[in-house]
């Protein structure tokens, strides 16, 4: 029996489920307010007040509380992004079961993590942000109000995506209380930033509301001549002309200026010992002048939410994004791999100019009804989303780049390339999707899903490269409150991912597909100040391309990974002054179906293991109340290289933090990676490794008001 049978058959039964309660009850719907949010957050952009949020919106796009969703999810609040001294996104990830954060070391180009064995899909309020590689801006912390991590295969609600899960990143809003803040940092690397957040209502009725944030920063970084620089601006604006209807429009402007932060160096030389010695991690092979990585991003977009009565609301996003980045870089020369040269010093370099562009169009529209029937609580979601991405730009042709001592480099002696258009991409996907999610005399809880997408991709001047495809996915979960309060749950959940160009004999590849069963319990205190959750999960990925042993220069696609593990994470209030985050993650990532090398290898970059505490307490000092300090571990286990050839070690890093507030003043002193362990992050089977992030100490004072 396929196994994909029950779970589906489940799905479409009980989305049939609204229609006959409908008609056994004669259509009479009386209002219900689903228990639990009360309690919650209103909306995603609703400020939380410590590191536990009671809401989660991502998993169901609908509002659920998190003791009561039945799928592994994390919300990471700004109070949290803040204590534990995260200056970008991929940092604000490491204290999250089951990710891995930071997993190609000190990089500046991306926010880099793997979820569940794979690396995530980044969505901005709901809405897919990255289309392509290398073309846009990251997000900064400071315009964030909470990060969402979705662990397992989401394509119910998000269309095509990887196994691991998927993060959203929700942004600052409006709101109708006046309150500002402003904050300067100054840190190494001569970072010095100036930030600035306003909100408030415009008007005595506060109907109309407004939020303004800026952000100027200008720092160098742990790689010499790589600057990380920064400016933005984010207005919106909101009217809500009555308690049932909201109408946000936004706009966000920022130009980041960096570089080539990656060398991407050999194995010998940084995970072992060249004949001079190791790397050093500051090191720059690039060259001063010509190396860049200027992003720039013009986005705007609305929101709006409206109650039609007791039973439906209606919500819409939509948004536009003009992003581009001009990436000039020279760094080791992959020919076959890199490597240090007979003189142990010297390595060959390749020399690279980019310019990428992406135009990109994407909306959500949603249909939601929360009505009753006896004793079943229900929230029926329909909805349409569509994304529409136009990339293009140049690449640079000729160019050539001398050997460089990597111990001593002398730099000026490379040619530039001549950059020359490339051909258009436009990528573009529309799907629609249905959502039951019911609780039956209030302790049965179960979710269904099911959604078709269509999927279309093509390149200028390359017909064989065209892409047109469909996938239908679902997903099924269901859960238990126990008279202690604690939340077992079971769910079945799906994920595709299009696969462009065409086999040996014409045809188009089919999407690569995969499939979660996933396992967990969740028990959320009585004063709903803690929240401890346990997960097992099996993950196989299905239609990955592998040889044809019957036809040279043929992909057949019966390859098949698998990842298998356990996550354990507490956010727990230990008293009105202690808090603590503790997580751990065991995980098993490996091809188990290959025709080639691959086979049973285990897929690169994944830890076998992570660890993860953090912990902080309010404290008086000399009898001065408004102290507070903060530690943080994390153990990251060793990975491989996906060739199973070269282990990366595992590693050990400290975090602290301490801050006094006094008024409507607070200062902070924040140390990552305490004790400046120089680590290697990983390395690839192509032959390069990546250092990890160095110590970093960030002073911050700001003023609310």
């Amino acid at each position: 029996m396929n196994k994909k049978l029950l779970p589906r058959a489940v799905a479409c039964a009980m989305l049939a489920w609204p229609a006959w309660a409908m008609a056994q009850t004669n259509n009479t719907l009386p209002t219900v307010q689903v228990e639990g949010q009360a309690q919650g957050e209103a909306t995603p952009a609703t400020p939380v007040e410590g590191y536990k949020a009671s809401t989660g919106f991502s998993a169901t796009k609908t509002g659920t509380p998190l003791a009561e969703t039945q799928q592994a999810i994390t919300v990471i609040t700004r109070e949290q992004v803040r204590d534990t001294g995260a200056v970008n996104v991929q940092e604000a990830l490491r204290y999250t079961a089951g990710v891995s954060a930071e997993s190609y070391g000190y990089d500046n180009r991306g926010d880099w993590a793997f979820i569940r064995g794979t690396s995530y899909v980044q969505y901005l309020d709901g809405l897919k942000t990255i289309f392509g590689f290398y073309n846009t801006t990251r997000p900064d912390p400071f315009t964030l109000e909470r990060i969402e991590v979705i662990k397992g295969p989401s394509s119910v609600l998000y269309g095509q995506g990887g196994f691991g899960g998927l993060i959203n990143l929700v942004s600052k809003r409006p709101q109708r209380e006046t309150a500002g803040e402003m904050e300067v940092q100054l840190g190494e690397y001569g970072r010095a930033q100036l930030g600035i957040d306003l909100t408030g209502s415009l008007n005595e009725e506060g109907t109309l509301q407004y939020r303004l944030i800026g952000l100027h920063r200008d720092s160098n970084t742990q790689v010499d001549y790589v600057p990380d620089d920064r400016s933005l601006v984010a207005p919106a604006l909101t009217w809500a002309p009555n308690a049932n209807t909201q109408f946000t429009v936004y706009a966000l402007q920022q130009r980041d200026l960096s570089g080539s932060s990656v060398g991407f160096f050999p194995v010998v030389g940084t995970r072992f010992e060249g004949p001079n010695g190791r790397i050093p991690n500051n090191v720059f092979i690039s060259e001063p002048g010509f190396d860049k990585y200027l992003s720039q991003n013009t986005s705007y977009g609305l929101e709006f939410n409206h109650r039609v009565n007791d039973i439906f609301s209606f919500s819409q996003k939509i948004r536009q994004t003009d992003s581009s980045v001009l990436y000039n870089s020279v760094y080791s020369a992959f020919a076959p791999r890199p490597r240090l040269n007979a003189d142990g010093r010297t390595i060959n370099r390749t020399i690279i100019a980019q310019i990428n562009n992406s135009d990109n169009l994407t909306s959500d529209s949603q249909l939601t009804a929360r009505w009753q029937a006896g004793d079943w609580d229900n929230t029926t979601t329909l909805g349409l989303d569509y994304q529409r991405a136009a990339l293009g730009g140049a690449r640079g042709q000729g160019g050539t780049a001398a050997p460089i001592d990597v111990f001593n480099p002398v730099y000026g002696n490379f040619t530039a390339p001549t950059l020359a258009d490339i051909a258009g991409t436009v990528q573009s996907q529309t799907g629609v999707y249905a959502q039951q999610q019911f609780k039956y005399n209030k302790r049965w809880l179960g979710t269904v899903g099911v959604r078709q997408d269509w999927a279309k991709s093509r390149t200028d001047r390359a017909p064989a490269s065209a892409l047109d495809q469909d996938a239908t996915t679902y997903k099924a979960s269901v859960g238990y409150i126990t008279n202690a309060g604690a939340m077992p749950y079971i769910s079945y959940s799906e994920s595709f991912l299009p696969i462009g160009g065409l086999d040996f004999f014409g045809n188009p590849f089919k999407p690569q597909t995969a499939e979660q069963i996933e396992a967990g319990v969740k028990y959320e205190t009585p004063n709903g100040k803690s929240l401890f959750t346990a997960a097992v999960y099996e993950i196989t990925e299905g239609n990955r391309r592998t040889a044809d042993p019957n036809q040279a220069g043929n992909q057949i696609q019966v390859g098949e990974a698998e990842s298998k593990g356990i996550e354990l994470e507490a956010n727990h209030r230990l008293s009105p002054s202690v808090d603590v985050l503790a997580a751990y993650a065991y995980t098993s990532a490996r091809v188990t179906r290959d025709n080639g090398a691959s086979q049973g290898k285990r897929l690169a970059t994944v830890p076998k293991q992570t660890l993860s505490l953090w912990g902080r307490q309010k404290f008086d000092w000399l009898g001065t109340p408004g102290w507070q300090w903060g530690a943080g571990l994390r153990f990251v286990d060793e990975s491989w290289d996906g060739a199973d050839n070269v282990r990366t070690p595992s590693v050990t890093l400290l975090d602290a933090m301490l801050s006094y507030t006094s008024g409507d003043w607070r200062y902070a002193l924040n140390a990552t990676n305490l004790a400046n362990r120089e680590y290697v992050s990983t390395c690839l089977a192509r032959g390069d490794c990546f250092y990890g992030t160095a110590r970093n100490v960030v002073f911050t004072a700001n003023y609310s008001f």
